[in-house]
């Protein structure tokens, strides 16, 4: 597994718009205040041509002009890391414009975004075997004041979060770690919108977890998922690598980190069902499952939580659900790809990713 640098001090973020741009509010506005954050911080900005463009149909240009600007950025050696501008619909449509053999060759940066970025963060680990940070888009830093999440976030990118643990075969060496904790709430309702685009995460609700079996539990494992929309629309295409991946990896063990967007409790049953019968959690050692979009739906008697374990209990590995990653703020910065240590107890939970 490859892992980037971190962004240096007075170093230059990049940003994409592979999927939508911010060239709407209340994006907009939050996406200038960050940039207005990140300057005042000594970092340089690059912005590539589509973070303010809406010309595209569920992103921000055409598939085109979208997919030369992510492989372009990427590749290029002005920027030291990446942030997408946004989520979105069909950021699938630009891998046909992508040369993921040229990203591949390319020195590694780290890219962060979540949801449609999946097409990204996804691949990048699956196909360059690089690791990708499944985290905040660009315009959240637009948040005032910033969310802890968002300062995990910035601090991982940074370096600074990033501890050195001593390698057991190897007391002279060691590995960067990223330690973090559940945040102690969620947000049920956003207060963000057009004449408030500056808003911080409305946290109300207290974080519950679901632990399967319902006890303390210590697993790890090579971290690989993202959005759940987005992995099913890839899987059996020609850029599905999972089978490759997870063999290569078998001996470290998956853990699975999913999340739902726009799917309901049925569609998500639907999604966990197909991927099983892929063979995607074939060499599984564990799941963290974030809150879905649709959190709390019940339909005919389906649950968010029958929706995944009813699929997954076969595999007889421990369920972490409703933790604090994807479309349910805050979310925790998962670096897709590293090596995991999870530790769930009562409503309280650590994750520790080893960039090794």
């Amino acid at each position: 597994m490859r892992y980037p640098g971190f962004l240096p001090s007075n170093g230059t973020i990049g940003f994409v718009a592979p999927s939508f741009g911010c060239a709407t509010e209340p994006y907009k506005t939050a996406f200038i205040n960050a940039q207005k954050k990140w300057e005042a911080t000594g970092y340089s900005l690059k912005l590539g041509p589509n973070c303010y463009v809406e010309n595209g149909i569920g992103i921000s240009n055409t598939p085109k002009a979208c997919g030369e600007e992510l492989e372009d950025f990427y590749c290029a050696d002005d920027n030291d890391c990446l942030i997408s501008c946004g989520g979105g619909e069909l950021m699938c449509e630009i891998l046909d414009y992508v040369d993921f053999d040229r990203i591949k060759e390319a020195k590694p940066k780290w890219y962060m975004g979540y949801s449609d970025n999946t097409n990204m963060t996804f691949l990048l680990t699956t196909i360059c075997d690089t690791a990708a940070i499944y985290g905040p888009c660009a315009a959240a830093f637009g948040m005032e004041p910033w969310h802890p999440a968002l300062n995990d976030a910035m601090n991982f990118l940074t370096g600074q979060a990033i501890e050195l643990y001593p390698v057991r075969r190897d007391m002279n060496a060691s590995v960067p770690v990223l330690k973090l904790q559940g945040y102690d709430k969620w947000e049920k309702e956003s207060l963000k919108n057009e004449e408030n685009p500056l808003e911080p995460y409305n946290v109300t609700e207290p974080s519950v977890i679901r632990r399967f079996p319902d006890e303390t539990l210590d697993f790890g494992g090579r971290l690989l998922g993202g959005c759940v929309d987005c992995l099913v629309n890839l899987l059996g295409t020609k850029y599905d690598r999972v089978t490759d991946f997870i063999e290569k990896y078998k001996d470290d063990g998956i853990v699975w980190f999913l999340e739902a967007c726009d799917l309901n409790v049925m569609g998500i049953r639907r999604a966990m069902w197909q991927m099983e019968h892929a063979g995607w959690f074939k060499h599984c050692s564990g799941f963290l499952i974030g809150r879905p979009l649709c959190h709390g739906q019940e339909m005919m008697g389906l649950d968010q939580y029958k929706a995944v374990y009813e699929v997954i209990k076969k595999y007889n590995v421990p369920v972490v659900m409703d933790v604090d990653i994807g479309h349910i703020p805050p979310m925790m910065p998962i670096v897709c790809g590293s090596m995991a240590k999870i530790h769930a107890q009562g409503d309280q939970y650590t994750v520790e990713m080893e960039l090794r």
